[in-house]
Order: C-alpha cells, then structure tokens, then sequence
C-alpha cells in the first residue's frame, strides 16, 4: 500500500504533525521567550528597548502565524482533534513540565521577585531591567515585578485570543466576548492604571487593576487604599462610591439580567486568561460529584474567610471618636450585622423553596460571618478578630488565597485540573456572583433533549466541571452557580441543543422537561390532556 494515501475517514486515527509553517511559527514564538531567558540569566543587551519589543512582537507573530495555519485551513467548527492524546493536553510529560515552570514562576513573582531582577533599593538587574524602558515611558518608574507579570499576561490574553477567536469563529457570540476581555485586560487593568500612575504620582489608589471590585480585589478597604481614596481629592472620593456601587448596585443589576458571565467571562482578567491561554486545558475539568462536593465546600470558605477579614480591617480603621470617623465602629459591626440579617433573612423568606445545595452552602457561609460580626463587638479589642490582629487576618489571606490560590494554584495547575481552578474553588467574586444568579438572575441556559445525541462535546468542554450533557439529555434548563456563561458548550454543540438566554425567572428551573425539552407550556399541555383522558 502507498504510504502517500490520504486518510478520508471522519475519525481520523493518523496522529496530526505540525506543518512546516507551525514549526516556523514555534521557532519564531520561542526566540521571542529565549530573549527573556538571556535577560533572566543577567546577559546585558545594550537596547532594552528594542530587544524587549523584539521578544514580546515574535511571541506575538509566532501565535498569529502559527493560529492561522491551524484554524484558517480548516472548516469552522468543532475541533477536538487528540486533545486527551497529546502530552501537553493529556496531562503527558510535557503537560507536567509546563505545570512546574508556571508554578515556579509564580513562586519567584510573589515571593521571590529579587530572583528576576527586582531591587527596591537599586538599579534593576535581569529580567525586571528589561522592561524597565516600557515602564517608565508607560508609569514613569523603574520596573517592578508586578509591571512585568502585567506586561506578559496582557500579551497572553491579547495574543491567544486571536487563536481563540480563529478557533470559535463560527460562533459571533465567542467573537465579541474575547474581544470584550481583549479590550478590558489591555485599557482598564494595563494601560490605564499605570497611565493614571505617572499621571498622579501620589495617589497609589491608581496603582492595581482598576476594573477589579471587592472582594476579588481585597485591599479595596484596607487603610492604606481607603486613606488614598480620601486624601485623592475628587477623583478619590469617586473610585470610592464608585468601587461601593459596583458591590451593591451595578453589579447586582448587571447580574440580575445577564447571570455572572457579564463579569467572569467579559471583564475578569483571571477568566480572561482561563478562557485564552488555559482554552486547551478546558477538558482537563474534574466532572466528578465529589469534586462538585469539595468546590461548594472550598469557594465558600473562602468567601467567609474574605469577609470576615474585610469586616475586622474596616472595624479597625474606623473608631469611636466622632471627630475620627462618620460612624463608629460599633455603629459599623451592627450595620453589617443588620445588613447579612436582612440578606439571608430575604433570602431564605422568598427563595427556600429554590434553595439547592449550592444555595444552601452560600446561605451558611454567610450566616457564619454574620455570627462572627455580632461577636465582633463582644469578645475583642479595636483591632483584634478572635485576639489575631486584623491586619495579621488580612495578610493571612493575601498569602494563602490573594497568592498561593489564585496565583501558584490557580494558573500553574491549567495543565493538570483545567483552566478556571481558581474561579471554581477559590474566588469569592463567584460565589456571591453565583449566588445571585442561582436565586435571582434571569440567565439560563436552554436544553431540547429531543435533539441530544449525547456526544459529550458540552461536558468535555465546560471548565466548571458542570456536566451539561446530564442536563441536555433530559431537557433540563441549567441554572448552576458556578456557571460563568462562556457559551463554549453550546459552541461545540453539533445539534443546536443548547442556548444562552436571559428568560422570565419563573421559567427559569425546569426539572421534569424529560425528552421534550424545556417547553414548560407543552409539557403542561400534555399533563392536562392525560388528566382530561383519566376523567373521562
């Protein structure tokens, strides 16, 4: 038999090689990495500036060539081609080693950033020296470690959303969201914190990632940011209420008619970076109840945890002295008492009967901060929580979580656990986001069980570990709280089952749709036909 004869089958069994041009394409991409290799090992380059924008350009141009011949020669569509084959993508050899750098990396960037190059007290060395060109044209200061892991995780983002993009392109709904977290991560968490930076020198409230809110971004009211925000004039006062607004109003409304995917999957760096560079992990979800189990269990702890600490460091900024404080701190601990009273007393009172586990772990997360508030005012001094200093707690929980999860875990574990591990078990953003699309969003996602084949394409594909194929074989709508709306199963779907809708709330759960879909009047038509017959 000639070797030269062209598999034509749909199930291709021949492994895929990588063409020449993708070749090219990975040389070019990792010249653009080995640049910063020299520069980690203290090689000097007499233009940091040309050689930083050579670096980041061929990393870039390595991606879009090497996009273009792996998607533009192809059918738009589903590809799936070897993904649980392939050592990067199968949790292989490579799929661990790649693990292991970006968990070292991330160990280096928050704890060892002297490693890199970064002196506070000195010129740069090394890597951080490299970018300290683009830094001071963009802040007016050297580098730091920060401007560097910003730098790159922007170029990531903007980089393999363009695969991303190549990838869904028949799906307009895939092009617009990585092209909302493209334009969020590059304007409002790279370019106009530090521009904002070298404009008011003075004010760090201008310093992180401006899109972020509490309580994904934890230090929105410790001392120093609040004392910033205040002494920052008018622009100050208005990151403040604006920053207080996002957490009661806008992002309650927003959440109320378009579920949490209008911030997990639109504007969060951290989904941003999940759904481009973690796309090729997406598989790798556990499906499993008991991780289901163990994320209700992880993401609400946390929840407490963040809460808890946010409560004790505001109660110790503020104080009993009027002339210090507009309210005092006793004022402060049974305001918050009687606002988590009036949260999970509303909750309980209008939605028990909708109250599933999800809910229910949410519901008892927040009745244990608001034990931990009403004994707020009993059992310490001004500034202890449970005799630990509250700045002690804060910093507690910047390591453990702030760090150690949402960073080492969160991003170097893509290649073992799939691309949202940070978003599924650990931020609190979602499980307060969640909540609110559980009881009270108007966001769905639609199943027709009659058109199922169950080909597994929305399970395999979803990175919240949500088995949507269990849902769409019974017709059952899927309102989960953990789902962040990326549409990608519904992307993959070859029949057209699935369907992002934002629907009238009693229409919302449907459990007994069976193979008919989720037409609650058909099936109510039905039921009362066999009524009308048994009478008869």
């Amino acid at each position: 038999m000639s070797p030269n004869i062209i598999n034509l089958s749909v199930a291709q069994h021949a492994s895929e090689q990588q063409s020449s041009k993708q070749k090219m394409a990975l040389a070019i991409g990792l010249s653009g990495l080995f640049i910063l290799v020299l520069a980690l090992v203290n090689v000097q380059f007499s233009n940091k500036a040309l050689w930083l924008g050579i670096s980041l350009l061929a990393m870039v141009v390595g991606t879009i060539i090497y996009a273009n011949d792996l998607y533009l020669h192809h059918p738009a569509g589903i590809k799936n081609n070897g993904i649980w084959f392939k050592s990067l993508t199968s949790k292989g050899t490579l799929g661990w080693s790649i693990s292991i750098l970006l968990t070292l990396f991330y160990v280096v960037i928050y704890w060892y950033p002297q490693y890199l190059g970064f002196h506070a007290d000195k010129e740069n060395t090394g890597l951080i020296a490299l970018f300290d060109p683009l830094s001071a044209l963009l802040n007016g200061h050297t580098a730091t470690q920060w401007f560097v892991y910003g730098t790159l995780y922007t170029v990531a983002i903007l980089a393999l959303g363009y695969k991303f993009i190549l990838k869904y392109r028949h799906s307009k709904y895939q092009i617009v969201r990585t092209i909302s977290v493209m334009f969020f991560q590059l304007a409002f968490a790279f370019l106009i914190p530090e521009i904002l930076a070298k404009l008011n020198p003075e004010k760090a409230y201008f310093v992180k990632d401006i899109k972020n809110m509490w309580p994904l971004n934890y230090y929105m009211f410790e001392d120093w940011h609040l004392k910033s925000m205040l002494a920052g004039g008018d622009l100050g006062l208005f990151m403040l209420l604006f920053g207080i607004a996002m957490i009661f109003v806008i992002s309650p409304v927003l959440t109320y008619f378009y579920g949490k995917r209008w911030y997990c999957s639109w504007v969060c760096g951290c989904g941003g970076l999940a759904e481009t560079a973690g796309d090729s992990f997406r598989h790798l979800s556990d499906k499993s109840i008991k991780a289901w189990e163990f994320e209700r269990w992880s993401i609400h702890l946390v929840l407490v945890f963040v809460v808890v600490s946010t409560i004790s460091v505001i109660y110790s900024f503020l104080s009993n002295n009027p002339d210090q404080s507009i309210i005092s701190r006793d004022q402060f601990a049974y305001g918050a008492a009687a606002l988590l009273t009036a949260v999970v007393g509303s909750i309980f009172y209008f939605k028990r009967a909708s109250l599933n586990k999800d809910a229910q772990y949410t519901l008892a997360a927040l009745g244990v901060i608001l034990v931990c508030t009403l004994l707020l005012n009993y059992f310490w001094g001004s500034a202890n929580l449970y005799f630990i200093d509250s700045y002690t707690l804060r910093s507690w929980y910047g390591f453990a979580v702030g760090a150690a999860f949402s960073g080492v875990i969160g991003v170097g574990f893509y290649p073992l656990m799939g691309s949202r591990v940070w978003c599924r078990f650990g931020c609190p953003m979602a499980a307060i986001l969640g909540l609110q699309q559980r009881l009270f969003s108007k966001f769905r996602i639609t199943t027709n069980g009659g058109q199922c084949i169950s080909c597994g394409n929305c399970s395999n594909a979803c990175e919240m570990g949500i088995d949507v194929r269990a849902y769409a074989q019974k017709g059952e709508n899927i309102v989960r709280a953990s789902c962040v709306g990326c549409g990608i199963c519904s992307a993959v779907c070859p029949r057209g089952v699935l369907k992002l809708e934002n629907g009238a709330l009693e229409n919302r759960i449907n459990s007994n749709a069976g193979l008919l879909g989720n037409d609650v009047s058909l099936v109510a038509m039905l039921e009362n036909h066999k009524k009308t017959e048994r009478k008869s």
